[in-house]
Formats: structure tokens, C-alpha cells, sequence
């Protein structure tokens, strides 16, 4: 929320644009739809912004709208079963595919003949799910004891300091003739000093290391065996059948919600009521929309809640997934022109493998399969807060063409499920909701803005840093040119979005005007 020149903190300067642009100035709804894992339908920052459909009366058990989801209030869950349960757990997209053409390429009973191009997409994804690196195998290894360690020392930190959480604020308070005591401080030090995030706490270095040992497990270890399709067993839909839209259920919170009610604190949890965080933008409805498990979304469930989204009025869509391989990106391209065609900004998270996306893929993205580009979406890159640790988040991924903007992405505070809490976490996923709010904010003031219009704003007015110079992501000890990172070269600006915003409606006006002259005059 804060600004570089008056905080030295690399903010977008939303504070700043209140208080000098905006006060006073009148503001329109604007509906965004969050496409992620749920949310917290009951949490108090959140439930007075969700979007609730004006047409549909609550548990009623009727599709009173006709739009063909029954009770869909607060928005819809394509993980969902007609028995009230959803998808937790799903593979990922690299596995699915890999025994999908297993059974056409290598299934003795198949007769068909290699499509050369696809035969050699088959053979990039048999090399990278059937031959784990040694050096994954020996990361697993390693971090497994780095696990086993850290929970040796919340055993001995935990007795000594009377919680089961703790910051390094509070590890350095400890003095202590014990020598095991001392030991676990310094080793636990050591650990949340190499996130380089300010305020990490133990619970959320635990947190992310289990999901990095998880992933490692996965990247190391090949069973052979095809994992269960528990999406198919639960959700019962026709996967091959993107006209197989009607399912799914209306509870779009579930158990499974900390991702995507982390969103939506970010884009616009309610502001000034002296309770937990402001949101980004201070007239927002959240429209849910649930399409993302513990592992790879289904390419159809994306296209799908994207038209859901479309359809029932969201203006803005925040998308902060992504996977590197898209079966049905077809099906997703045509939901993406779909949206182009209404108006409707999509903002998605550039991924946090520390790459560079104009290598490698990364999806949903705004290139069609005919190689045309979309006008309506903006893709995120996450940078730190200028004061502690790299400016650039180093599991950021970039890209000169296919990264748009940066934005705040490290240890960001927002809402979380379970009792109206609050926490830290970090990523690309945090960083593109911040452009979904700002994208918002401008939209609710200058309601005319298009699609188009409103990504032109918010790259042409991303500042630079003032040390351009910056660690490069997913490298180490290398430094770039940070315009070299994105498309704009700079950190979202909502402060100068909204002076060229004002600008930019004028000139629209004066153009409309144009127009009707030149309509009056044909018509004389």
C-alpha cells in the first residue's frame, strides 16, 4: 500500500492515491471474480465484499436464475459433487499427461502411428516423469534431515519459549546456559534468515518447507503407477466434454480455501473498519469461483469458470495458478476470447520456479494456439519490499515479453480461513491480486475504461526501481537490468495508473464526441 518516495518501501502507492486523488471523488461497484481454491464466506474482513447473485434466492434448491447452477449465491465450485463434498487432492498436469499418451504410444494392443510432433512432446514428458535427476533425489534426501532438525528444535524452542510459533525477533531474545537451547535458536536463525522475507514466522517456514519437500518427493521418486483420478470419481462430469458444463455445487468455501481467501483479502478486504487489513480496492464484490486443488487444475474446470465469471457480471478475474503443460488450452483460449470479447481483464500469476516464461511455459497465458495475442490479460511477477532481503522475489518467474508488471509478492498479510485470521505468505499468487485491486480500484472510479485500456494504464505507469540493477530469479550471485524482467520494466504504480486513468478518460470523452458528430453529419 505504501510508496518508495515517501516510505522507501517498493509499494504502489495506494495509501498515497487515497489520500491525494481520490477523497471526496465518487466510485462504482466493480465485480471481481477470484478463480482459485474458495473461500471463507464467513471470515469478517471478507463478508461484507462478497458478491451475492441478486437473482438467486439462498438454499432454496432452485436454479432460480436458470443460468443452470442451482443456488450458486456467492458464486460456484466446479471441484464439487452432488453430495455436498470437493476435490482436495489432484495430480499434476505433467503425470496426467504422461500416462494419457503412455496408453497411445507405448500400449502394445495401439495401432496408431506417431504424429511426429506430438511423438516428440511425448518424448520430453517420458524423460521428465520417468528419469528424476540425481540432483532432485539428492535435494529430497537433504531437505528431508533439514526437516527432521527443524522439528527437534520446535520441540526444544517451543518448551523454552512457551509457544509453538515464533519470529526472529523473539529467537533473539533468547539467552540461555543450556546448550541444546542454544543450538536450535542458532539453527532455527540460520533457517529464517535464509528466506530473506521479514516477518517470517516458524509456522510458515514449517509450512513451506513441507510443500517444498513434497514437491521434491514428487520430482524424485517415479512409481510407475498411475495416480487415482479422484476429480472423475468425485465430480462425475465428462472431462473429454468442455458442453459437460452443469457440474459441481454451490459451497464455494469447503475446507480447502486458505489460497484463494488469501486473494481476495489482498484485492479488497473491507477498508477502514479497524479490523485485520485494507484491501487494495474500497468498492469491490468478490465473486467466487472454485477450480483449484492441491495440485494441477483441469484446463476444463478453467475455461468453464472463467464463462461462469463472464457470464454473471465480473468485470475482473484474478487467476493466481499455473501449470507447464495445458491439454484443452483450446478450450481455455476460447474461454480467454470470450472474455476479451465482453470487456473482462484477467490478471494471472507469472509462477514462482524463478524462471524465465519466455522459455518455458507457463498457463494460462495470452498467446492463442494461432499465435494472435489477447488484449485483456496481464501477467505478474512478484518483487520483495525493498528493504530486507533480494528486490526481486528470487522464486519469481519473469520474462522480457511474456511478464507484464511486478508487484508486491513477499510476505504479504492477508485473510485466512478458520476464525477470522490472518497470516503471511509469499508468491506470484499474492503479487497478481495485488494488480487484480489496483486494476479495481482504477476501474470503480473511471467505469468507461476498457479491458484493453486498462492493462495499457497499468504497464505504460510501472515505475522503475531506482537502482535498476537487481538480483536475477532462480540464479545465484547474478545481477540484471530490472527492465529486463517485464514487459513495463517496473512495479504496478496505482497512484500514476489513476492520473493517466483521468487523462485517458478525457481523451475518451473528447473521442465519443467525434463520433456523434461524425454520425450527425452522415445522417444530414
Amino acid at each position: 500500500m505504501l510508496s518508495y518516495d515517501t516510505d522507501s518501501v517498493y509499494g504502489i502507492g495506494a495509501e498515497k492515491a487515497y489520500r491525494e486523488l481520490l477523497e471526496g471523488k465518487k466510485s462504482h461497484t466493480v465485480i471481481v471474480a477470484v478463480i482459485d481454491s474458495g473461500i471463507d464466506t464467513t471470515h469478517e474482513d471478507l463478508k461484507p465484499i462478497l458478491w451475492h447473485n441478486p437473482k438467486e434466492i439462498p438454499g432454496n434448491n432452485i436454479d432460480d436464475d436458470g443460468n443452470g447452477y442451482v443456488d450458486d449465491v456467492n458464486g460456484w465450485n466446479f471441484l464439487g459433487a452432488k453430495d455436498g463434498s470437493s476435490v482436495k487432492e489432484d495430480s499434476d498436469e505433467a503425470t496426467r499427461e504422461y500416462f494419457r499418451m503412455k496408453k497411445k504410444y507405448i500400449d502394445p494392443d495401439s495401432a496408431l502411428a506417431p504424429d511426429s510432433k506430438e511423438f516428440a512432446y511425448w518424448t520430453r514428458l517420458k524423460d521428465r516423469i520417468e528419469r528424476p535427476s540425481s540432483q532432485n533425489k539428492a535435494n529430497y534426501k537433504m531437505m528431508q534431515k533439514v526437516q527432521e532438525n527443524l522439528l527437534h528444535c520446535e520441540a526444544i524452542l517451543s518448551e523454552y519459549l512457551k509457544t509453538t510459533d515464533f519470529t526472529l525477533q523473539q529467537l533473539d531474545t533468547i539467552r540461555s546456559n543450556d546448550q541444546d537451547v542454544m543450538l536450535a535458536k542458532s539453527f532455527a536463525l540460520r533457517l529464517l534468515n535464509s528466506t530473506g522475507e521479514e516477518g517470517m514466522t516458524y509456522q510458515a517456514l514449517k509450512t513451506d518447507l513441507a510443500e517444498y519437500i513434497k514437491d521434491l518427493k514428487r520430482k524424485a521418486e517415479f512409481s510407475g503407477q498411475e495416480p487415482q483420478d479422484k476429480r472423475a470419481t468425485i465430480v462425475g462430469d465428462d472431462l473429454s466434454d468442455i458442453n459437460d458444463r452443469y457440474y459441481g455445487n454451490a459451497d464455494v468455501m469447503g475446507q480447502f480455501a486458505t489460497h484463494g481467501t488469501h486473494v481476495s483479502g489482498i484485492i479488497a478486504a473491507v477498508r477502514g473498519n479497524n479490523v485485520g487489513i485494507d484491501g487494495v480496492a474500497d468498492n469491490v464484490r468478490i465473486m467466487a469461483v472454485k477450480v483449484v486443488p492441491e495440485g494441477d487444475e483441469r484446463d476444463k474446470d478453467v475455461a468453464l469458470g472463467i464463462r461462469y465469471a463472464v457470464d454473471n457480471g465480473a468485470q475482473i478475474i484474478n487467476m493466481s495458478f499455473g501449470k507447464g503443460f495445458s491439454p484443452q488450452k483450446a478450450w481455455v483460449d476460447d474461454a480467454i476470447r470470450y472474455a476479451e470479447e465482453k470487456g473482462v481483464l484477467l490478471v494471472h500469476a507469472a509462477g514462482n520456479d524463478g524462471a524465465n516464461n519466455d522459455e518455458v511455459e507457463n498457463y494460462p497465458k495470452d498467446t492463442y494456439n494461432n499465435g494472435k495475442e489477447a488484449n485483456n490479460l496481464i501477467t505478474v511477477g512478484a518483487i520483495g519490499n525493498g528493504r530486507t532481503g533480494s528486490k526481486v522475489a528470487g522464486f519469481s518467474n519473469y520474462g522480457k515479453k511474456e511478464v507484464d508488471v511486478f508487484a508486491p509478492g513477499v510476505q504479504i498479510y492477508s485473510t485466512v480461513p478458520g476464525g477470522n485470521k490472518y497470516n503471511n505468505a509469499s508468491g506470484t499468487s499474492m503479487a497478481s491480486p495485488v494488480v487484480a485491486g489496483v486494476a479495481a480500484l482504477i476501474l470503480s472510479y473511471y467505469p468507461d475504461l476498457s479491458a484493453r485500456q486498462l492493462k495499457q494504464i497499468i504497464e505504460k505507469t510501472a515505475s522503475p526501481l531506482p537502482d535498476n540493477m537487481v538480483n536475477k530469479p532462480g540464479a545465484k550471485d547474478e545481477t540484471i537490468d530490472f527492465s529486463e524482467l517485464s514487459v513495463s520494466g517496473g512495479i504496478v504504480n496505482v497512484y500514476e495508473a489513476l492520473k493517466l486513468a483521468e487523462k485517458t478518460k478525457g481523451e475518451n470523452a473528447k473521442e465519443n464526441r467525434r463520433k456523434a458528430r461524425m454520425s450527425a453529419a452522415s445522417k444530414d
